[in-house]
């Protein structure tokens, strides 16, 4: 099993989120989530993804939000990041 830094498609996903307003507003809508909603809605978003045969490397990077740490540190790097932070 990969850590969330050998997904390339995980760090891709959150520095296309400081560099771009949409994906930034839907990942931080998601993110800021309570936990078991948030889970919930990976879970579905993963299953929407396996079904649609979408490539394997982002589904795993989408799965990843599925860790209450990892989901937390993700929001904490896009928010520093769009505050220009990082």
């Amino acid at each position: 099993m990969k850590s969330v830094a050998e997904i390339d498609t995980f760090i891709t996903m959150l520095l296309t989120a400081c560099e771009n307003q949409s994906v930034y507003e839907r990942l931080e809508k998601l993110l800021s989530m309570p936990d078991e909603k948030r889970q919930g809605l990976v879970h579905s978003w993963v299953s929407d993804l396996l079904v649609a045969e979408a490539p394997r490397d982002f589904v795993q990077a989408v799965a990843c939000l599925l860790d209450n740490r990892v989901a937390e540190k993700a929001y904490e790097v896009i928010f520093k990041c769009r505050r220009g932070e990082l």
